[in-house]
């Protein structure tokens, strides 16, 4: 991992940058900018590397269905790291945390909620669909 891909991820205050070839960054909440790049353009993210803000279960679900080479982000759930641990991907990290946070920081993430009992990334993708689904409806 690069330093320089942290460095853009922070100096740019995105949430989310993807190096496979082309460098592209991303400004979405939670997992929305990774799930429609795994769902528009798996082959970008194939072998990518890839720097995020925070990496609950369901974007490492994400990242592992796309095959990506490498993760570094500022804070992963322990959650996350355990679906990790079966995969090949290398993972870095400056805080671990029993569980991502929702934004108002009143409970846990809806998604990290949804996938807590998956034992697959493939679990995890039904959660993630079902609940950006019930978004789109509302």
């Amino acid at each position: 991992m690069t330093d320089d891909l942290i460095k853009l991820l922070h100096s740019g205050n995105h949430s989310l940058v993807v190096a496979n070839g082309d460098v592209c960054t991303f400004n979405g909440h939670g997992v929305s900018d990774l799930y429609s790049l795994f769902k528009e353009d798996p082959g970008f993210l194939k072998g990518a590397s890839i720097v995020d803000k925070i990496v609950g279960k369901a974007a490492a679900a994400l990242m592992i269905l796309a095959e990506i080479k490498e993760v570094h982000t500022d804070v992963i759930s322990q959650l996350a790291l355990d679906l990790f641990a079966g995969s090949k991907i290398s993972v870095s990290y400056v805080t671990v945390v029993p569980h991502i946070i929702n934004r108002t920081q009143t409970g846990w993430c809806p998604l990290e909620t949804r996938c807590h009992d998956c034992q697959t990334p493939q679990d995890c993708l039904c959660r993630i669909e079902e609940f950006i689904k019930l978004q789109s409806d509302k």
